[in-house]
């Protein structure tokens, strides 16, 4: 056994909760994604999706997506840089830069890619990059492949934010990273108070839309349209793969940056362009939360009848004020038995354990959709409390 594998060989948690009959991950789906689906034959309640608008298999996204192949092919062979660039694509950028309220966006193949490759182009070497410390995984990779210095802020705590700007070179940049919404927790960054905080000490905001464009703001544009702040965010990014029904991610802000980012970001300008298929989606996606209001309002009136629904059980779960819900259990092994639990009985959600989290922390991730039924959602509620109380959760 050479040395590569004796390291891996080591590794044995997953064999473990294997073993134990509590493994929860790469649960294999034959069906599209929807509020039910079918796994090993079987029909659960889909409640661990990120399609918070439910637009997965809405016809005139699939229509737009056979379209875009019948026209352009399966891919595009090439990068942005070079020879990926569709008309479709420049379509789309366009269409993110006004539906954001930036001067100008560019499109990722993934959304990880853009946190990977934005975040490093950014800052240099004497510069500073601050950092919730529950952002997002893409943020922290994005971070760690920069030589600037780098500092962590308490979760949502102001004034933890502000001690690190007092320790920065007012000369240098610095660049505030924040997720709008916690993908995780479900809470909401606090933007006005960052914004007051980066006005004094001449800082630069950078917001992670990804769980919150088509769930917050004016007909879903996101959490800095929900606070009017978006002109004093310098950098906005999203994912397609969430309300948006599609992979791929992009990054909207003023002109220069834009081109400073479409000639020197890495992983954009080395990996291969967004698909036909998932630009066009992305297109028809956005046509579609802005003249249907009403899966909005919907995934609003489920994220109420949720909320009220779990604390009344008196399940507890942090502060989200959004459709993500954690239902904290804050034991590892209880958390992976609740998983399994619920799908045996017909609820899919998504377990949330350490090392991602501390031990303590450990929760189950409760998220909606527009599309999920008032019976769907009171079924689960329901299926999820006699659950809890009998491994005394609640």
């Amino acid at each position: 056994m050479n040395l590569l594998q004796e390291k891996s060989s080591l590794y044995d948690e997953p064999q473990k909760a294997k073993a134990a009959g509590v493994y929860p991950y790469f649960r294999v789906i034959e069906s599209s994604q929807d509020t039910e689906v079918t796994i090993n034959g079987k029909k659960v309640l889909m409640f661990g999706s990120n399609s918070y608008l439910g637009l997965t298999n809405h016809p005139k996204i699939k229509e737009a997506s056979i379209e875009a192949i019948k026209k352009y092919g399966t891919g595009c062979a090439g990068s942005r840089f070079l020879n990926g660039t569709l008309d479709i694509h420049v379509e789309l950028e366009n269409k993110l830069a006004k539906l954001v309220g930036k001067e100008e966006a560019l499109v990722f193949s993934t959304g990880f890619f853009v946190n990977m490759g934005v975040i490093p182009a950014l800052t240099g070497r004497e510069d500073y990059i601050i950092f919730d410390e529950l952002d997002h995984a893409s943020i922290m990779v994005g971070r760690q492949l920069t030589m600037s210095k780098v500092m962590k802020f308490k979760h949502n705590d102001m004034e933890s934010l502000e001690k690190c700007l007092k320790k920065c070179d007012p000369e240098r940049i610095k660049l505030i990273v924040v997720d709008g919404v916690f993908s995780m927790e479900g809470d909401v960054a606090k933007l006005p108070e960052i914004v007051a905080l980066s006005k004094k000490y001449n800082a630069n905001i950078y917001v992670d839309e990804a769980h919150s464009i088509g769930v917050l703001g004016d007909l879903g544009r996101g959490v800095c349209n929900h606070f009017g702040v978006t002109k004093d965010v310098d950098l906005i990014m999203g994912t397609f793969s969430k309300s948006f029904a599609s992979i791929g991610g992009f990054v909207a802000s003023n002109k220069e940056v834009i081109n400073l980012l479409r000639h020197t970001s890495r992983p954009y300008i080395f990996s291969a362009s967004a698909t036909p298929a998932a630009t066009a989606a992305v297109i028809a996606a956005i046509d579609i939360m802005l003249s249907e209001p009403e899966r909005l309002k919907h995934l609003w009136d489920m994220t109420h009848l949720s909320i009220d629904g779990f604390k009344s059980l008196g399940f507890e779960i942090g502060h989200t004020e959004t459709p993500i819900i954690p239902l904290f259990v804050r034991d590892n092994y209880k958390t992976f038995q609740f998983t399994k639990d619920l799908f045996d009985d017909g609820v899919f959600v998504n377990p949330v354990v350490s090392p991602a989290v501390p031990s303590t922390d450990t929760l189950i991730r409760f998220s909606l959709m527009a599309t999920h039924t008032q019976e769907q959602v009171e079924t689960a509620i329901e299926k999820i409390g006699k659950c809890a109380k009998k491994l005394g959760i609640i």
